[in-house]
């Protein structure tokens, strides 16, 4: 009887990707080994070196220092600024009416409206400039510039309907203004009284751009504060 012969297993080689696997784990111990002794290194040398720890921090808090005084010194003059901001009708005139939706947010913003932005665009639903006043009420404002001033088209009734519609019931408003920089027609200043609207004209806009008396003060039968603040 003749004996088989054992059949021989063969070993089975790793894949591909098991390979590349050992490698990176490899790799990343390498690595990790390097990154290791780089750190213990560089601790061990600050230890024996501790005064140029010392240095970098005291560098580094004048930096941080310097930045800060920087920062509040640039909020001063802002608020100088803004106490300060003036424009004449001229000025006001040659703008390009985004830019003079710009100058009626930067007015709102002297007058202590620290919220007032320009929202003025496409879509915006009649309202340019958005602000609260300090005491506490809502203002949206509607910005008509014409380029010729008092000789360009006159704001009508149209354009403060579009307002009359957009101002309480999307955008929340307590006090809704048209400002522009040219004329008014009869009827749309009817129109504003019966809805309780306000419109800043040329006249007024000129005390108010020129002057520091916030717009408030400016027009009549303002709705009283929301709230008690240290100017009531």
């Amino acid at each position: 009887m003749t004996r088989r012969r054992p059949v021989r297993r063969r070993t089975r080689r790793p894949s591909r990707r098991q390979q590349q696997r050992d490698t990176q784990l490899l790799a990343f111990a390498v690595v990790t080994a390097a990154g290791i002794g780089m750190v213990v290194m560089v601790v061990n040398w600050l230890l024996a070196h501790w005064w140029v720890l010392v240095v970098v921090l005291v560098l580094a808090g004048l930096a941080g220092a310097g930045w800060l005084s920087s920062r509040q010194q640039s909020a001063r003059w802002e608020a100088v600024r803004a106490q300060g901001l003036r424009y004449g009708l001229p000025q006001l005139d040659a703008l390009h009416h985004t830019r003079f939706e710009d100058a009626v947010r930067d007015l709102m913003h002297r007058d202590g409206c620290q919220d007032a932005q320009r929202v003025g665009g496409r879509g915006d639903l009649g309202a340019d400039v958005k602000a609260t006043d300090p005491y506490g009420r809502r203002w949206v404002i509607q910005c008509k510039h014409r380029r010729n001033g008092a000789h360009g088209s006159p704001v009508g009734t149209p354009d403060l309907q579009v307002l009359n519609g957009t101002a309480r019931q999307v955008h929340g408003a307590d006090v809704a203004v048209i400002v522009t920089n040219g004329r008014v027609t009869g009827p749309a200043v009817t129109f504003a009284k019966q809805q309780r609207l306000h419109v800043v004209d040329r006249q007024t806009l000129a005390v108010w751009a020129a002057g520091s008396r916030p717009l408030w003060e400016l027009l009549r039968a303002v709705p009283p504060p929301r709230r008690p603040t240290s100017l009531s």
